[in-house]
């Protein structure tokens, strides 16, 4: 099988680029070559997409004032005309989109250009850059079941991958649920995203000062605070006497996730997407000001297969913190049992099948069976 040349473009957050990253790293593990396109934001990420060319381009988005739309399309018909550049002098089999500003100039050149595309789409809402340029995707790879706002009409474009994760977070849910004895350490991790949740400083030490001592007096905290909470909350699990290790940032994540026995987080598709993975229970916050609401959608498969409960951020208060957690905990095997169903949800094989997703669509035989557009990948 001969080499190819793939595009991935990404706009600049982690739940963007992450995505791009685990893609590009299986296509280059099978031999062939993987070139950035991304802004100036995405670039500054450390450690994405290293292995291949970089080309940060113009991008931008059209938002909600008029008055800004004419400069933001000369930025983003010249981020059209670089890329445009780039394909004539590289002639990629294909453009895969993770969404972001730079997708749409990207996307926008390889369609003039007749490049086959693939949009993926972390949420379970299609993302307002994939909807512009889903009607002339090839694809629309997608990460849940029934994912919002794709048109009807375009539900034969449809595969359903999964959200691609980072192979140790894949490792995890290959172990056996850390068993969680009568008298044994109940471990509890807390992330509220790349900065942390100032709510989650607020309510989890108290939820978790009113639960039953049975667990409370075996708790074990680990716990992802805003920089200007830190020591707030510090003090408050000094209060309640319960032991707690509280950073800024996680450094080790995928080690932080094999410790848990209880996750409670926000439910970015990356963090959704990782603990079905890992297959770790989980009380999930949905941000309040996430466009079209995706953070609730995001949570549906997990929580109607039993694998997580969601809390609204209106209803999540200690006492209620407190009763959900007891809820999980306290009958026998009820966490184990949430952990198998996480792990039912989850698909640690999504880099492998957009990278065949990719492959297929650059017409690249591969050993497999034909892929069915409009149905599971």
């Amino acid at each position: 099988m001969s080499a190819r040349h793939f595009y991935v473009a990404a706009g600049g957050t982690g739940g963007h680029m992450m995505p791009a990253h685990a893609l590009a790293e299986e296509l280059i593990a099978r031999g062939h070559t993987v070139s950035l396109i991304t802004d100036a934001r995405g670039a500054r990420l450390e450690g994405i997409l290293t292995k291949g060319p970089r080309h940060i381009i113009e991008a931008s988005t059209l938002g909600r004032n008029p008055l800004k739309w004419p400069g933001a399309w000369l930025k983003i018909r010249a981020g059209r005309k670089t890329v445009l550049q780039l394909i004539e002098n590289d002639m990629p089999s294909a453009v895969i989109g993770f969404g972001g500003y730079p997708v749409l100039p990207a996307m926008l050149a390889a369609q003039k250009a007749g490049v086959p595309t693939i949009i993926h789409e972390q949420n379970a809402v299609l993302g307002r850059v994939n909807r512009l340029v889903a009607r002339k995707a090839d694809v629309i790879a997608t990460s849940f079941p029934d994912t919002e706002r794709v048109k009807p009409e375009l539900a034969d474009k449809v595969a359903l991958v999964g959200n691609p994760v980072r192979d140790a977070i894949a490792e995890i849910g290959k172990a056996p649920y850390p068993a969680l004895e009568t008298d044994g350490i109940f471990h509890v991790l807390v992330t509220g995203g790349s900065l942390g949740a100032s709510i989650f400083g607020e309510v989890v030490p108290p939820g978790l000062g009113q639960l039953d001592a049975s667990l409370r007096h075996r708790l074990q905290v680990m716990q992802q605070c805003r920089a200007e909470d830190i020591e707030q909350v510090r003090s408050e699990y000094r209060r309640l006497e319960i032991p707690a290790d509280l950073s800024t940032f996680i450094d080790d994540m995928p080690a932080a996730m094999a410790w848990a026995h209880l996750v409670i987080a926000r439910a970015g598709a990356s963090t959704v997407s990782e603990l079905c993975a890992a297959g770790r229970p989980a009380i999930l916050v949905p941000l309040p000001i996430a466009t079209d609401d995706h953070q609730a959608a995001n949570t549906r498969e997990v929580v109607a297969a039993g694998g997580a409960r969601m809390m609204r951020q209106k209803g999540f208060k200690p006492a209620e913190l407190a009763r959900q957690i007891e809820a999980m905990a306290l009958q026998p095997g009820a966490l184990a049992n949430a952990a198998r169903r996480a792990l039912s949800a989850g698909r640690p094989g999504a880099s492998r099948a957009l990278a065949d997703l990719a492959l297929r669509l650059a017409g690249v035989p591969l050993a497999l069976e034909p892929l069915q557009i409009g149905a599971s990948a």
